[in-house]
């Protein structure tokens, strides 16, 4: 409601305009003071404006009253609440203030509430919320926003919200420069940047701030402007572009989100003309410190770095003999005098791989590289590991170096954006994926010791994902795959969230107005999406299986001759690849118990990762009590049959939601549809043809 506008037709995501409409109907008091606060308080203002509620601002008749009416609705910072502000509250809020202010203090082991939590209560017919600063009344209003129900009806007792992760951020994987394979965003399925065009800063950065009010309200606080893969025009941004990275950070501030950048290991050389980037020369210890000092004179909140290291061709320390806690280290030192971090990206493997031999798996080696380095990083250092061993597959083991490295601060790196997921051209609503990596527990789900302790209490160094924006009107190519970057927030301020509730929260912003019926087919489409879509692309863990580059469609062996690392082994007798201790790469081993030991048994791993961890006969029997060959065929067809219902589900809601919303989705429909039939039948046909052994069903297999 701050009448952000781009001049373009751009869709309002969760944050349409009848989002505020009971927000904006009533008597509001702002109280604070300060940049999150007047961004608070312009929301209110243009709700109200809208809707014929009221921004009060405390001198109605010298009591912030007109007649005996005082606030419906009170937002402020705890420490704003002095004498003068209670008053223009009027004697209605003292009852929900008096709450609210109790549950934001310290009592026995709680801490006062932090600058990022907040506090509701509702008593009297007045509804108010505390923030702990201005980031929480900022995240505290837009909670209203999700739960409307806090502004009518009976008192409520005080709720209080504080975020899981201090660190929620998103990686853009945007260039500068069109690239000429990756074009402008890698991995990016929406169009361009909403930061770059024809090779520069857009002059017009409105739809970045639109986003960032999106961002704001699911709770992300920190964004990473370009892309991880460094190129000599990106590069420029933390030295002769830092006037416009700044604009950029403009944008952002008003919503509690700090900027950062990716930045490449050798640009002492790439950039300050020095002879090396060995992180021990002291030259290039002084070039980093410069170049930090620098970026903070320009974006004094600015967050850090991101970095790329040693990893698909990109610079790094190796070159110099040094270990990746050397070069992290380096970064982290010119950063520390300024308060930044720099996300050390543990996705390291030899891409140059030989398939002949087997002894070698990509699996093992962010452990094997990260692992024994725990303990060496500096504070501000984030290990950022991909959540899985591999690469954002449809299916993985949750990645052994989360629990690996107790002395050093890790984030969880998760992928919004659907590179191996249907690349929003599918419904493949990622929710549900995440919340059960989030809640993995790897020594168990016992009381005693480490077991019982989650993923997430594990990512000290909270939570990144790629983002999956661009300039498309939808923001993200598929309207529906908004929900993906609305659920990725929401969780990584909660990670305890269930994940279809979130998936309802996004559906009742996005589609205000709507019927309990049309509600509930758009949750039926999406909320199974992704177990559909691992039902017919491939079958329990094995992964990829997918054109190579572009990573969209099948190709069972597109990757099985290359030097990626990316196998399934399929033969004439079984598929799967081995990484047990017994017989295999020994990738087990690199879990605790139980993990370690319950992948390693044929007879307790779970069906749903058996040929990640295992090379089986076709003819093995899987806890389902089918076949492995039966279980792709059945799955492959169910998988396409699921889709099919969607499709179908979609159509009774022509006319009763938006049309550009139903065209569009219904246009990426038939797509998924007829993607999901390609990769059936390619899938159903190479394996029947790699074992002879028919579909008990009897169906169509060529």
């Amino acid at each position: 409601m701050s009448g952000i506008s781009s001049g373009v037709d751009i869709h309002p995501a969760w944050l349409p305009s009848e989002a505020f409409g009971v927000l904006g109907s009533k008597r509001t008091l702002v109280v604070g003071s300060g940049v999150l606060v007047e961004t608070v308080r312009d929301e209110v203002r243009g709700a109200s404006s809208s809707y014929g509620g009221r921004l009060l601002d405390g001198d109605d008749d010298g009591s912030g009253h007109d007649g005996d009416h005082g606030a419906d609705v009170v937002l402020g910072t705890g420490a704003a609440f002095g004498d003068d502000a209670r008053a223009a509250a009027g004697p209605e809020a003292k009852a929900a203030l008096d709450e609210a202010m109790a549950v934001a203090g310290s009592a026995g082991d709680r801490e006062p509430l932090g600058r990022e939590g907040f506090v509701v209560a509702r008593r009297a017919g007045v509804t108010v919320v505390v923030g702990g600063d201005g980031p929480g009344l900022l995240y505290g209003m837009f909670h209203l926003l999700r739960f409307p129900e806090l502004l009518t009806g009976p008192g409520r007792p005080a709720e209080r919200h504080e975020p899981a992760h201090d660190l929620r951020m998103l990686d853009h994987w945007d260039n500068v420069a069109v690239h000429p394979v990756m074009g402008q965003v890698e991995r990016g399925y929406a169009g361009g940047s909403i930061f770059y065009d024809d090779g520069e800063v857009r002059a017009d950065l409105s739809r970045g701030e639109q986003y960032a009010r999106l961002l704001a309200a699911t709770g992300i606080n920190r964004v990473a402007i370009n892309n991880v893969n460094v190129h000599a025009r990106e590069a420029r941004l933390l030295t002769e572009d830092l006037g416009e990275v700044a604009r950029i950070a403009e944008v952002f501030r008003p919503w509690s989100i700090r900027v950062h950048l990716s930045v490449n290991f050798a640009s002492p050389i790439v950039l300050g003309g020095l002879e090396t980037s060995d992180p021990l020369d002291e030259k290039v210890q002084a070039w980093w410190a410069d170049a930090a000092a620098r970026v903070y004179r320009a974006v004094p909140d600015f967050g850090g770095f991101v970095v790329k290291a040693d990893s698909e061709g990109q610079p790094g320390p190796f070159a110099y003999g040094r270990d990746h806690a050397d070069g992290a280290n380096l970064l982290a030192r010119a950063l520390a005098p300024h308060g930044g971090v720099v996300h050390w990206r543990a996705f390291v493997y030899n891409h140059r791989q030989d398939w002949r031999d087997r002894s070698t798996d990509r699996a093992r080696a962010a452990y094997d590289h990260f692992a024994p380095l725990d303990g060496r990083f500096e504070d501000n250092v984030i290990v950022q590991v991909k959540h899985g061993p591999m690469d954002f597959q449809v299916r993985e083991p949750v990645s052994p170096v989360l629990a690996a490295m107790p002395r050093t601060r890790l984030a969880v790196e998760l992928q919004v954006t659907q590179e191996y997921t249907g690349q929003q051209k599918h419904v493949c609503y990622l929710g549900p994926y995440w919340s059960e990596i989030l809640r993995f527990r790897p020594w168990g789900a016992g009381a005693l010791g480490s077991a019982g302790i989650a993923v997430s209490d594990l990512a000290r160094g909270g939570l990144a994902a790629v983002s999956n924006v661009g300039d498309d009107r939808f923001w993200t190519g598929h309207p529906l795959a908004q929900a993906n970057l609305y659920a990725f927030g929401r969780l990584a301020w909660e990670p305890e969230l269930d994940p279809s509730a979130v998936l309802d929260e996004w559906i009742g912003l996005t589609f205000p107005g709507a019927d309990d019926a049309v509600r509930a087919s758009v949750h039926e489409v999406m909320d199974g999406s992704w177990r559909t879509y691992e039902n017919y692309t491939a079958p329990m863990g094995v992964g990829f299986m997918v054109r190579p580059g572009h990573h969209y469609g099948p190709d069972v062996d597109g990757y099985e001759y290359t030097a990626w690392g990316t196998y399934h082994f399929a033969d004439r007798d079984g598929v799967g690849v081995d990484r047990t201790r017994a017989t295999g790469t020994g990738f087990t081993g690199q879990y605790p118990a139980p993990w370690r030991d319950i992948y390693e048994s044929l007879a307790q791993c779970p069906d749903e990762l058996l040929l990640f961890f295992h090379h089986v006969p076709y003819g093995h029997v899987l806890h389902s009590g089918t076949t492995v060959i039966q279980h792709i065929y059945d799955t492959h067809f169910a998988g396409f049959e699921e889709v099919e219902r969607m499709a179908e589900r979609w159509e009774t809601l022509k006319g009763r939601i938006p049309d550009d919303v139903f065209a569009r989705v219904a246009e990426r429909l038939d797509e998924q549809l007829g993607s999901a039939r390609e990769w059936r039948d390619r899938l159903c046909t190479y394996f029947y043809r790699k074992s002879g052994v028919p579909d008990a069903c009897g169906r169509t297999i060529y």
